[in-house]
C-alpha cells in the first residue's frame, strides 16, 4: 500500500496538472522510454515518507537502476508532482547514495532534471554541510575522474544549483519550449533588474543551443530527448565484459512460502537454514564449520548463478560463533567472493553477575571485535538483507549500515535499533519511591522505541536501499 502511494507522486491532480497543462511525462513513464525494459532496481522508494516536511508525500526524485543500451545506469529523476521537484534534504540524502552506487559499482549515471531547486526554508540542512547539495557537484567531478561516464536530460526546470547537474554532465540534452535553465529565472531577473524576461529567452533550449552552448542536443520532444539520450549511451564506449549466461536451478521450495517464515521475533527457534533453503540455487548449500558456533550459519552456495558466501544468524552471536564468522568471511575474502549477510541479530543479553560470566562476556566481545575487523576490511562486495532483527552492536558485526555494505534491504518485519523495546520490563525496581512516574517515562521509551525501530521508519530516513518484500530477494 505505501509502495502504491508513492507511486503516485505528488497525488492525481499534481500529475493532471504535471502532464495537462505542462505537456510534460510523469517521471516514470520518462523512464520506460529509457531503460530497455522495466526490470529496474528502485532505491529507497519510500524515502521521505511522513517526514516532518509538511504535506510532502515522498523524496521528489526517484533513483534506480536499469539497463540502457545494455549497459548497467544508475538514475536520478526529479519527480516534478511532488513540490515542483523541490529539493528536500532527503532528496539531497537519496542523490547522494545513488551517485555513491555509482562510484563504487563503476556504473554509469543518468540525471532527468525537472526540479524548482532547493526549498529555501530548510536550506541550513541542504547547503552548508559536507554532505549537503553541494557534494552532488563535487562528486560529479570525481566520477568524471574516474572516467565513469554522466549524462543528463533537461526535461523541465533546472534552476539555482542545480543547473550544475547538466553543465558538469559529459553530454546534455535540452528539450524545446519545457526544459529551462539557469541560475535564477525571470522573477529575480525583474527583482533586481527590473527586467521583463520569458524563461524561453533568458534559458530556454533554443539559447543554451545556440548560443551558451550549455547543451549538447537539442531535442523537440521528451520521446526524442530520450532516443538521443540512448543513442549518447551506445556511443559512450562503456561496455563493461559481457555478463556471462549461466545456467541455474530454482530454489526446491517455493520463494512464496518466505511470507510464512519471515521472522517476527529474533527469539523464534526457527532454523535460518529453512530460509536459505528458499533462496539458493537448487537450495544447495555447502556449509561451514557446520557443527562449530551454530548460532551461526555459514556457507557456499549460489544465486541467480552467481557464487557467494552466506553468513546468516541463528541466534545469539556467541563468542566461537564470532570466530567462525571472522574465519569465513577472511575466506570469502581471499577467494574474492561475494558475501550474502541475513541479520537477525538478538539483542543485548542480560549483565553479567559473577567473574565467571564476566569473563565469559568480554572473551565473546572480544571474538565480536575480531569478526567486525574481518567484515570492515574484506575487500569484496557485501550485501547485508535484514530478515529479522537489527540490534546493538551485533549488527555492526553482521554488516549494518555503518559498515557500508554495497547494498542494504529490509523484509518488512525487521526491526532496527539500539535495543530491542519488547526485551524491556515495564515493572519498576522495588525500593523505588515514584514507581508510577517510572513506569509512565519507560512506557513513552517503549512506544518511542517501537515506532522508531520498524522497517518503514528506517527507509523513510534512508538507512537502507529500500523495504523488499521476501519473495523478491532472489530477484533483488
Amino acid at each position: 500500500e505505501l509502495l502504491e502511494m508513492v507511486s503516485k507522486g505528488g497525488g492525481e491532480n499534481a500529475i493532471l496538472r504535471h502532464t495537462q497543462r505542462n505537456k510534460k511525462l510523469f517521471v516514470r513513464e520518462r523512464l520506460k522510454l529509457l531503460l530497455d525494459d522495466e526490470s529496474f532496481l528502485e532505491l529507497s522508494p519510500l524515502a521521505g515518507l511522513n517526514m516532518p516536511y509538511g504535506d510532502v508525500p515522498a523524496a521528489g526524485c526517484l533513483t534506480g537502476i536499469g539497463k540502457i543500451c545494455g549497459v548497467w545506469c544508475v538514475f536520478t529523476a526529479n519527480d516534478a508532482t511532488v513540490k515542483g521537484g523541490t529539493v528536500y534534504p532527503i532528496g539531497v540524502k537519496k542523490q547522494l547514495r545513488a551517485q555513491e552506487i555509482a562510484m563504487q559499482n563503476r556504473l554509469l549515471s543518468v540525471y532527468l532534471i525537472d526540479s524548482g531547486g532547493a526549498f529555501l526554508p530548510l536550506q541550513s540542512e541542504l547547503f552548508p554541510d559536507k554532505s549537503h547539495g553541494g557534494r552532488v557537484f563535487y562528486n560529479e567531478a570525481v566520477m568524471s575522474a574516474m572516467r565513469i561516464p554522466q549524462v543528463s536530460v533537461v526535461c523541465g526546470t533546472c534552476v539555482a544549483g542545480g543547473a550544475y547537474v547538466p553543465t558538469m554532465a559529459e553530454e546534455t540534452v535540452i528539450i524545446d519550449k519545457i526544459g529551462t535553465l539557469f541560475l535564477a529565472g525571470p522573477p529575480l531577473v525583474k527583482a533586481a533588474t527590473g527586467e521583463d524576461v520569458s524563461p524561453e529567452d533568458l534559458g530556454g533550449a533554443k539559447l543554451h543551443s545556440k548560443v551558451s552552448g550549455c547543451s549538447d542536443h537539442f531535442a523537440s520532444s521528451e520521446k526524442e530527448a530520450y532516443e538521443c539520450i540512448r543513442n549518447v549511451i551506445s556511443t559512450l564506449n562503456y561496455d563493461p565484459l559481457p555478463e556471462e549466461v549461466t545456467e541455474h536451478d530454482s530454489p526446491l521450495y517455493s520463494s512464496d512460502e518466505l511470507l510464512g517464515l519471515a521472522p517476527r521475533d529474533y527469539r523464534c527457534t526457527l532454523p535460518v537454514k529453512l530460509i536459505l533453503s528458499r533462496l539458493m540455487d537448487g537450495s544447495r548449500f555447502q556449509e561451514f564449520k557446520a557443527n562449530y558456533g551454530t548460532t551461526l550459519v555459514t556457507g557456499f552456495g549460489h544465486v541467480e548463478g552467481h557464487l557467494v558466501g552466506i553468513v546468516a544468524n541463528n541466534g545469539e552471536l556467541s563468542h566461537d560463533a564470532s570466530l567462525k564468522g571472522s574465519h569465513f568471511v577472511q575466506l570469502c575474502s581471499q577467494r574474492s567472493v561475494p558475501i550474502l549477510f541475513f541479520q537477525n541479530t538478538a539483542p543485548h543479553t542480560a549483565e553479567p553477575t559473577s567473574i565467571s560470566q564476566a569473563e565469559a562476556h568480554s572473551n565473546r566481545l572480544k571474538a565480536q571485535a575480531s569478526m567486525m575487523t574481518a567484515v570492515a576490511c574484506a575487500a569484496v562486495p557485501k550485501i547485508t538483507i535484514v530478515i529479522g532483527g537489527c540490534f546493538g552492536s551485533e549488527s555492526y558485526v553482521m554488516c549494518g549500515r555503518s559498515f557500508s555494505p554495497n547494498f542494504l534491504f529490509l523484509w518488512p518485519n525487521a526491526r532496527i535499533a539500539l535495543v530491542d523495546s519488547r526485551h524491556f520490563s515495564t515493572v519498576p525496581q522495588a525500593g523505588d519511591n515514584d514507581c508510577t512516574g517510572d513506569e509512565s517515562e519507560l512506557k513513552r521509551l517503549k512506544e518511542k522505541l517501537e515506532e522508531e525501530s520498524s522497517a518503514f521508519y528506517s527507509s523513510a530516513r534512508l538507512w537502507d536501499d529500500g523495504v523488499i518484500l521476501p519473495q523478491n530477494t532472489r530477484k533483488v
